[in-house]
């Protein structure tokens, strides 16, 4: 028997690309509700209808909350000009992790997120946390990768950008320009907020 690591290909859909539909998933959110307790919130189910149908928003995936490139620069250069993407004909900005709402939400208060902390609200007053805890989104966009013998990540999301227009992929940017099963490296070249705000500026055709 071999002692080489066995890298098991994950369950994924091909990668959608610009023109397709998005995948139709439940998100469980955690929503803030009226309440002095500790832990304010209570389970909802999200649809993709419910976050995206007749709206134009932008999205960005990641690898995990906590992990550096994500927490340094990817996040952050998003909320820093979230205020100028809403002024883009853009009507949300979501962070997307294949992590857990609680996780989500630690992130986010460890990155200093201001809360909105009114009643039915998702979490944050600029970026929205996305958590795809079961993956379901990220493997019905084709962007779920393995790192299981790079860094000891199970399912991931790949690293890509994209803009939704009413539940269609408007623009998709691929970090490498495809997904890579255990890749070594981890780029970050193309779905950053910088390269997302000049596609946003463009006139359109």
């Amino acid at each position: 028997m071999s002692d080489e690591p066995v890298t098991k290909k994950a369950k994924t859909s091909s990668v959608k690309k610009e023109g397709d539909d998005i995948p139709s998933t439940t998100f469980k959110m955690r929503v803030r509700i009226e309440s002095d307790a500790e832990n304010p919130f209570d389970w909802k189910d999200m649809s993709s209808e419910d976050l995206f149908k007749g709206k134009r928003v932008v999205i960005f995936a990641l690898p995990g909350a906590f992990t550096p490139t994500c927490s340094n620069t990817h996040l952050p250069g998003y909320e820093k000009t979230y205020n100028e993407m809403k002024g883009l004909d853009v009507d949300e900005v979501y962070c997307l992790s294949v992590n857990d709402a609680f996780v989500m939400r630690q992130w986010g208060l460890h990155q200093g997120l201001v809360e909105d902390k009114t009643p039915g609200s998702l979490g944050f007053s600029k970026v929205k946390l996305l958590p795809d805890g079961a993956c379901s989104f990220t493997r019905g966009m084709g962007m779920s990768c393995l790192w299981d013998t790079e860094r000891g990540f199970g399912d991931r999301s790949w690293r890509y950008s994209a803009v939704f227009n009413d539940m269609k992929i408007e623009k998709l940017f691929v970090e490498g320009g495809a997904v890579t099963q255990n890749s070594g490296p981890d780029p970050f070249e193309v779905s950053d907020a910088e390269t997302m705000l000049e596609y946003l500026k463009k006139p359109k055709e």
